[in-house]
Protein backbone atom coordinates (compact mmCIF):
# COMPACT_ATOMS: atom_id res chain seq x y z
CA UNK A 1 0.00 0.00 0.00
CA UNK A 2 3.11 2.61 1.17
CA UNK A 3 4.23 1.73 -2.16
CA UNK A 4 1.73 2.72 -4.35
CA UNK A 5 1.19 5.58 -2.06
CA UNK A 6 4.87 6.77 -2.81
CA UNK A 7 4.47 6.44 -6.45
CA UNK A 8 0.77 7.52 -7.05
CA UNK A 9 1.61 9.67 -10.18
CA UNK A 10 4.08 7.42 -12.01
CA UNK A 11 1.53 5.15 -12.95
CA UNK A 12 -0.44 7.84 -14.19
CA UNK A 13 2.57 9.28 -15.96
CA UNK A 14 3.51 6.22 -17.70
CA UNK A 15 -0.43 5.55 -18.84
CA UNK A 16 0.18 9.02 -20.71
CA UNK A 17 2.48 7.11 -22.64
CA UNK A 18 1.07 4.12 -23.28
CA UNK A 19 -1.37 1.33 -21.26
CA UNK A 20 0.58 -1.03 -18.51
CA UNK A 21 -1.01 -4.12 -17.65
CA UNK A 22 -1.37 -4.63 -14.09
CA UNK A 23 1.85 -7.27 -13.79
CA UNK A 24 4.34 -4.81 -15.63
CA UNK A 25 2.80 -1.96 -13.43
CA UNK A 26 3.48 -4.04 -10.19
CA UNK A 27 7.19 -5.32 -11.33
CA UNK A 28 7.69 -1.74 -12.67
CA UNK A 29 6.61 0.18 -9.21
CA UNK A 30 8.98 -3.41 -7.57
CA UNK A 31 11.92 -2.06 -9.67
CA UNK A 32 12.01 1.59 -8.42
CA UNK A 33 14.21 3.38 -5.74
CA UNK A 34 13.47 7.27 -4.00
CA UNK A 35 16.24 9.26 -3.29
CA UNK A 36 16.42 12.63 -1.61
CA UNK A 37 18.89 15.67 -2.94
CA UNK A 38 19.72 18.56 -1.16
CA UNK A 39 19.86 21.97 -2.87
CA UNK A 40 22.92 22.33 -4.76
CA UNK A 41 23.70 18.09 -4.83
CA UNK A 42 24.48 16.62 -8.01
CA UNK A 43 22.11 13.63 -9.33
CA UNK A 44 24.53 13.11 -12.25
CA UNK A 45 28.46 14.54 -12.65
CA UNK A 46 30.38 15.26 -16.12
CA UNK A 47 31.99 12.50 -17.41
CA UNK A 48 29.68 9.85 -15.42
CA UNK A 49 27.32 7.25 -16.88
CA UNK A 50 23.67 7.79 -16.99
CA UNK A 51 22.32 4.86 -15.30
CA UNK A 52 19.23 6.57 -13.80
CA UNK A 53 15.83 7.62 -15.06
CA UNK A 54 14.33 9.87 -12.59
CA UNK A 55 11.02 10.94 -12.22
CA UNK A 56 10.62 14.12 -9.65
CA UNK A 57 7.96 13.79 -6.99
CA UNK A 58 9.11 16.83 -5.61
CA UNK A 59 11.79 19.53 -6.69
CA UNK A 60 13.29 21.30 -9.71
CA UNK A 61 16.77 19.78 -11.39
CA UNK A 62 18.18 21.72 -14.17
CA UNK A 63 20.52 19.65 -17.40
CA UNK A 64 23.63 22.16 -18.32
CA UNK A 65 26.80 22.29 -19.55
CA UNK A 66 30.04 23.74 -20.02
CA UNK A 67 31.74 25.34 -23.29
CA UNK A 68 34.80 26.77 -22.03
CA UNK A 69 33.99 28.48 -18.54
CA UNK A 70 30.51 29.41 -20.39
CA UNK A 71 27.16 27.69 -18.96
CA UNK A 72 24.75 26.35 -21.25
CA UNK A 73 21.05 25.43 -19.65
CA UNK A 74 19.70 22.59 -21.53
CA UNK A 75 16.38 22.04 -19.68
CA UNK A 76 14.34 21.98 -16.38
CA UNK A 77 12.73 19.41 -14.57
CA UNK A 78 10.17 20.30 -12.34
CA UNK A 79 7.36 17.84 -10.58
CA UNK A 80 5.79 14.84 -12.79
CA UNK A 81 8.15 14.51 -15.32
CA UNK A 82 10.18 11.33 -15.95
CA UNK A 83 13.66 12.40 -17.77
CA UNK A 84 16.92 11.16 -17.95
CA UNK A 85 20.58 12.50 -19.43
CA UNK A 86 19.46 10.20 -22.50
CA UNK A 87 22.28 10.08 -25.12
CA UNK A 88 24.41 8.80 -22.18
CA UNK A 89 21.87 6.66 -21.07
CA UNK A 90 21.35 4.70 -23.88
CA UNK A 91 24.28 5.07 -25.45
CA UNK A 92 26.37 3.63 -22.01
CA UNK A 93 28.60 6.17 -22.96
CA UNK A 94 30.54 9.22 -20.15
CA UNK A 95 28.01 12.30 -19.90
CA UNK A 96 28.96 15.93 -20.91
CA UNK A 97 25.47 17.42 -19.39
CA UNK A 98 25.23 17.18 -15.42
CA UNK A 99 22.33 17.30 -13.38
CA UNK A 100 22.05 19.18 -10.09
CA UNK A 101 19.30 19.77 -7.69
CA UNK A 102 18.05 23.32 -7.27
CA UNK A 103 15.82 23.28 -4.48
CA UNK A 104 15.08 19.74 -2.22
CA UNK A 105 14.42 17.14 -4.23
CA UNK A 106 12.62 14.02 -4.14
CA UNK A 107 12.70 11.38 -6.85
CA UNK A 108 11.80 7.88 -7.96
CA UNK A 109 14.81 6.20 -9.93
CA UNK A 110 14.69 3.75 -11.73
CA UNK A 111 18.51 2.10 -13.08
CA UNK A 112 19.63 0.86 -16.16
CA UNK A 113 19.48 -2.83 -16.10
CA UNK A 114 16.19 -3.01 -14.30
CA UNK A 115 14.73 -0.96 -17.33
CA UNK A 116 16.27 -3.20 -20.16
CA UNK A 117 14.96 -6.03 -17.95
CA UNK A 118 11.22 -4.93 -17.98
CA UNK A 119 11.54 -4.05 -21.48
CA UNK A 120 12.25 -7.96 -22.02
CA UNK A 121 9.61 -9.03 -19.86
CA UNK A 122 6.83 -7.11 -20.58
CA UNK A 123 6.00 -5.40 -24.08
CA UNK A 124 3.80 -2.85 -22.95
CA UNK A 125 6.71 -1.71 -20.91
CA UNK A 126 8.67 -1.31 -24.30
CA UNK A 127 6.28 0.24 -25.87
CA UNK A 128 6.17 2.66 -22.97
CA UNK A 129 9.92 3.42 -23.17
CA UNK A 130 10.01 3.87 -26.88
CA UNK A 131 7.63 6.68 -26.81
CA UNK A 132 9.55 8.19 -23.89
CA UNK A 133 12.32 8.12 -25.79
CA UNK A 134 10.62 9.67 -28.98
CA UNK A 135 9.05 12.40 -27.36
CA UNK A 136 12.48 13.24 -25.33
CA UNK A 137 14.11 13.14 -28.94
CA UNK A 138 11.76 15.66 -29.82
CA UNK A 139 12.05 17.86 -27.33
CA UNK A 140 15.74 17.82 -27.87
CA UNK A 141 15.63 18.78 -31.15
CA UNK A 142 13.30 21.41 -30.84
CA UNK A 143 15.94 22.87 -27.99
CA UNK A 144 18.48 23.02 -30.44
CA UNK A 145 16.57 24.60 -32.97
CA UNK A 146 15.97 27.33 -30.15
CA UNK A 147 19.23 27.53 -29.10
CA UNK A 148 19.99 28.52 -32.84
CA UNK A 149 17.59 30.32 -33.91
CA UNK A 150 15.30 33.31 -32.43
CA UNK A 151 15.73 36.93 -31.01
CA UNK A 152 16.76 36.78 -27.50
CA UNK A 153 12.95 38.88 -26.46
CA UNK A 154 11.21 35.59 -28.26
CA UNK A 155 13.14 33.12 -26.65
CA UNK A 156 12.25 34.52 -23.44
CA UNK A 157 8.37 35.11 -24.11
CA UNK A 158 8.80 31.18 -25.65
CA UNK A 159 10.11 30.34 -22.11
CA UNK A 160 8.26 32.19 -20.29
CA UNK A 161 4.89 30.71 -22.03
CA UNK A 162 6.15 27.36 -21.29
CA UNK A 163 7.37 27.55 -18.17
CA UNK A 164 5.28 30.18 -16.13
CA UNK A 165 4.18 27.53 -13.57
CA UNK A 166 8.04 26.99 -12.38
CA UNK A 167 9.83 30.55 -13.10
CA UNK A 168 9.61 32.45 -9.49
CA UNK A 169 11.63 28.74 -8.63
CA UNK A 170 14.41 29.48 -11.26
CA UNK A 171 17.25 32.05 -10.76
CA UNK A 172 17.84 35.16 -13.10
CA UNK A 173 21.49 33.85 -14.01
CA UNK A 174 20.11 29.86 -14.77
CA UNK A 175 17.15 31.79 -16.85
CA UNK A 176 19.93 33.33 -18.99
CA UNK A 177 22.31 30.50 -19.18
CA UNK A 178 19.07 28.89 -20.41
CA UNK A 179 18.68 31.84 -22.83
CA UNK A 180 22.01 31.98 -23.88
CA UNK A 181 22.24 35.53 -22.95
CA UNK A 182 23.90 37.90 -20.50
CA UNK A 183 22.17 38.38 -17.06
CA UNK A 184 21.77 41.88 -17.74
CA UNK A 185 20.22 40.92 -21.53
CA UNK A 186 17.61 39.33 -19.31
CA UNK A 187 17.04 42.32 -16.71
CA UNK A 188 16.54 44.71 -20.24
CA UNK A 189 14.01 42.26 -21.67
CA UNK A 190 12.14 42.10 -18.66
CA UNK A 191 12.17 45.44 -18.16
CA UNK A 192 10.94 46.46 -21.20
CA UNK A 193 7.89 44.12 -21.02
CA UNK A 194 7.39 45.62 -17.46
CA UNK A 195 6.61 48.90 -18.98
CA UNK A 196 4.68 47.65 -22.09
CA UNK A 197 1.31 49.55 -21.93
CA UNK A 198 -1.47 46.86 -21.13
CA UNK A 199 -2.57 45.05 -23.79
CA UNK A 200 0.76 45.05 -25.55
Amino acid sequence: MGLYRIMADLPQYCMYFSPLTDAALHDLLQATETRTYRKGQYLLRKNQTCNHLFFINAGLVKSFFFSGDKQFVMRFFAENVLFSVFDSYTSRAPSNCMLIALESTTVTTIDYDSMAALCQAHHCIETFFRKLLSVATTKMMKRIGEMLEGKATERYNQFAAENGAIMQRISLGDIANYLGITQQSLSRIRAAKHYLPKGK
